[in-house]
């Protein structure tokens, strides 16, 4: 890379300083990159994934239009992720006049300091250089965030050292918006900043301008301001100032992945499932009643809406389930890691934890719902891939009395021996196609599927220990003569 220029007068004789580059905004700039991006092709924001026919080309029509948006989702929708991912459309980096604390233009200063010694030095102005990664700021939204922190505010100490007075705007300590300048400013959960800092943050968007302790400055930023938001406080009334609801020019509403494929390879990307000591296998059968436990989650009544179901529960769960299963090959000796779906019940914190539950679901208990959602996930895991499997003789075996215990900490093989007791499950499963014969803990995984789906349409029983028995009257009572579950 060339050297880059290191006074103002060199920066006028490099490509900084034609005319085009020289004096765009940097709405402008990531229009430019973004159009290059778009004729390149590849994707545009790596890492997230199914928004390609629903949230990337609005967020492209709004980058394209230099409009400010905001993100509106529930938890754990990747938008915190498609922010930081802005950057990327910012040049690689940008000259300013060294010694800012805003960014300042060469060729186009905001602050008093930069406009001072631009005078004074001229073309020996000195030039700094900042990455792209130097022009974001992010910003969490709470009710105790003040104008000072997301402006500025007078600093009497600057005042005192400088022999200025406190009008005077080199004695400003600016805030993260300033800060920003020429760059992204990303404000995450917009309605609870406070009323009044949105009037501030509006008149900064609008007029260039705000009042510091009484004293009007001037901030003609150069700024794209992208916030995000949950539908709910967005909308409700008294959440947010109309003119500045009215000056964000789109209104962006991301969502949860809409297939269970592509929500098992989000939780795949993101999940840390790759451990140092042993070989990791997790099998596509678990993997996918991980994901189906979130989507059970989503559908279900006792689970707040409003808050939404994180896409962070199968991922946290999935590292919890190879955790369980990396304990249990450690103390097996085993040189190689494959969980199983009782796995599932020991990351039960993983899922717990992620879930707001409304009145109903708070007196079942989290812990309940949890065990439900995962036997829920079971039975439409083994729907989508065995719908036509015979489970007769199976519940035929536990209705006279059989009880099987499946232990947590087994081996592979010595459990298969103890499902082998169970007349026509090991074969059932085979015959299905859900798992090769030679494959001990394919087998056992498959197995423990079916008996957990029968669980879930309450053909058979299982205790928190892990014991699988013939099933409960009252849990037959509850059922109607035509009722299914899936």
């Amino acid at each position: 890379m060339p050297t880059l220029p290191t006074t103002l007068g060199a920066l006028k004789k490099s490509p900084f300083g034609e005319p085009r580059r020289a004096h765009r905004s940097v709405k402008d700039e990531i229009r430019a990159n973004l159009l290059t991006r778009l004729a390149d092709g590849g994707p545009l924001f790596p890492g997230v994934r199914g928004y390609d026919e629903t949230v990337v080309p609005q967020i492209v029509n709004a980058l394209l239009s230099r409009h400010h948006f905001i993100l509106l989702g529930l938890r754990g929708q990747a938008k915190s992720r498609i922010l930081r991912a802005l950057t990327t459309l910012l040049d690689d980096t940008m000259p300013i006049v060294a010694g800012s604390e805003i960014n300042d233009s060469p060729f186009r200063p905001v602050s008093k300091l930069a406009r001072d010694l631009l005078t004074q030095a001229g073309d020996d102005t000195p030039i700094a250089w900042v990455g792209r990664d130097q022009r974001y700021v992010e910003k969490l939204a709470t009710p105790d965030v003040t104008i000072a922190d997301l402006i500025g505010d007078l600093d009497p100490i600057k005042a005192a050292r400088g022999g200025h007075l406190l009008a005077d705007e080199l004695t400003i300590h600016y805030g993260m918006l300033p800060r920003a300048n020429r760059g992204l400013f990303a404000l995450n959960e917009l309605p609870d900043l406070a009323g009044k800092v949105q009037v501030g943050l509006f008149n900064v968007m609008q007029e260039g301008d705000v009042q510091i302790k009484g004293y009007p400055v001037r901030l003609p930023l150069d700024v794209v301001l992208c916030f995000t938001a949950n539908p709910e406080d967005y909308t409700a009334r008294g959440k947010i100032i109309t003119p500045l609801k009215d000056r964000i020019g789109s209104e962006i509403v991301t969502h949860y992945p809409e297939t269970v494929e592509l929500g098992m390879q989000i939780t795949a990307q993101e999940a840390w499932t790759q451990r140092a000591d042993r070989a990791v296998r997790v099998p596509t059968l678990l993997a996918e009643l991980v994901e189906r436990v979130a989507f059970e989650a989503r559908a279900d009544k006792r689970v707040d809406r409003r808050s939404g179901v994180s896409q962070r529960l199968p991922i946290s769960a999935l590292e919890n389930v190879v955790s369980n299963a990396e304990r249990r090959a450690v103390r097996l000796r085993d040189g190689e890691i494959v969980p199983r779906l009782s796995d599932t019940y020991a990351a039960l914190p993983a899922i717990t934890g992620k879930l707001e539950l409304e009145y109903e679901g708070e007196l079942v208990g989290g812990a309940a719902i949890a065990r439900e959602l995962i036997r829920r996930a079971a039975d439409a895991t083994l729907r989508a891939h065995a719908p036509a499997i015979d489970t007769d003789e199976v519940v035929m075996w536990f209705d006279a009395g059989s009880a099987l215990q499946v232990a947590e900490d087994a081996g592979a093989a010595a459990l298969r021996a103890a499902f082998e007791t169970v007349p026509g499950l090991v074969t059932a499963v085979i015959e299905e196609g859900l798992a090769p014969a030679s494959d001990d803990a394919l087998v056992t995984l498959a197995c423990e599927l079916v008996l957990e789906a029968l669980v879930a349409r309450r053909k058979i029983s299982r205790n928190d220990l892990g014991q699988y028995s013939r099933a409960r009257e009252e849990g037959r009572r509850r059922r109607g003569p035509d009722e299914t579950l899936g």
